[in-house]
């Protein structure tokens, strides 16, 4: 799937929603930690992951820009360090001009307002006026892999972000898990219409029935009485 394809069917999905999809269909759900917000309210990203290992000098990322294809994102890891911004406004400038989608950043940014200006989406643990503090040997690996929380990731996933966040999902099976994603909106979103109409969800989902077949037998989960009635809403 083309980056192109890839924002286009990601623009009706929430990551939510590409979330629990992983859940249905057995892929590890590999979100970014809850801190790891985008700059800019409403931001929302899709491309292939660029990853570039930060140990205190900015080539690493102008080294990534000259491999990026058009529509990657570049996902810094700089070890989730909370003391010093490892991404500013120049190096999201120059991510636009490289033709990059977005930058994700394991560690914090600077250049907030300016950051804003540029409108390139980027999401990062928040912001600190310092910049790098130290200049550290480069692993071999800087170019190759970069972790983001306690996920490694590389070229061979994709990176979706909105207003919940991060979520990695493998390159291929992404087109598979946003088909499946789309059914779970779907279906939610018939859910809550009806519940507007008047109709509970415990009346949708027969939320009585279980009660009662789980008093029969108490192993019966929740979850597995979705699945009888084709609810949707725990994945």
């Amino acid at each position: 799937m083309d980056h192109q394809e890839l924002r286009r069917r990601f623009g009706t999905l929430t990551t939510a929603h590409v979330a629990d999809a992983c859940v249905r269909a057995g892929v590890p759900v590999r979100c970014g930690p809850a801190g790891l917000t985008a700059v800019e309210g409403g931001a929302r990203l899709a491309g292939r992951v660029r990853p570039a290992r930060h140990v205190g000098s900015v080539d690493v990322f102008l080294e990534a820009y000259e491999a990026a294809a058009p529509g990657d994102v570049l996902v810094v890891d700089n070890g989730g360090r909370l003391d010093e911004a490892c991404v500013g406004d120049l190096a999201v400038l120059e991510a636009r001009a490289a033709g990059l989608q977005g930058l994700v950043v394991w560690g914090l940014h600077r250049d907030t307002a300016e950051v804003r200006a540029i409108g390139l989406p980027v999401f990062s643990l928040g912001s600190v006026p310092a910049g790098p503090l130290r200049v550290g040997e480069r692993p071999d690996d800087a170019l190759t892999s970069a972790r983001v929380g306690e996920w490694t990731v590389s070229a061979a996933d994709v990176v979706l972000g909105d207003d919940d966040g991060v979520l990695f999902v493998p390159a291929d099976r992404a087109a598979g898990l946003l088909a499946l994603a789309g059914t779970i909106r779907d279906t939610e979103h018939r859910q809550a219409e009806l519940i507007r109409a008047g109709r509970t969800l415990r009346e949708q989902v027969g939320f009585a029935g279980y009660l009662a077949r789980r008093r029969e037998t108490p192993a019966l989960t929740f979850r597995e009485h979705l699945r009888s009635v084709g609810g949707a809403i725990e994945e």
